[in-house]
């Protein structure tokens, strides 16, 4: 599909160095600024999930369902030292909080 309107990326970056995950998410940050496609993007990183997202949806184990829906509130673009907001701290803190509490996290 050489336009597509949804780009499905399941965990892309997963088998990446950290600094070329970061460089790939702050691309992948460009191209949704630029062209505003709905990005379904997969990841097992709560950090990345917010700093990439404007909603953070948090799924159960089989069956999958979607158990939290966490709006992103951090003001775009966004950068790295945006992880060191207080906002982009609670809101990572919270979602791994219910993980650990639903078994999600070890």
């Amino acid at each position: 599909v050489p336009d597509p309107q949804i780009l499905l990326m399941d965990e892309p970056f997963g088998a990446l160095d950290a600094l070329t995950r970061e460089q790939l998410n702050d691309d992948l940050q460009t191209i949704w600024a630029e062209q505003r496609k709905t990005v379904f993007f997969i990841t097992h990183s709560i950090p990345e999930a917010v700093y990439l997202s404007d909603r953070v949806l948090v799924m159960s184990e089989r069956p999958g369902r979607v158990i939290a829906d966490f709006e992103v509130d951090i003001p775009r673009p966004r950068s790295l030292e945006d992880v060191s907001l207080p906002e982009f701290v609670e809101l990572t803190g919270r979602i791994r909080r219910l993980l650990n509490a639903k078994g999600g996290i070890d």
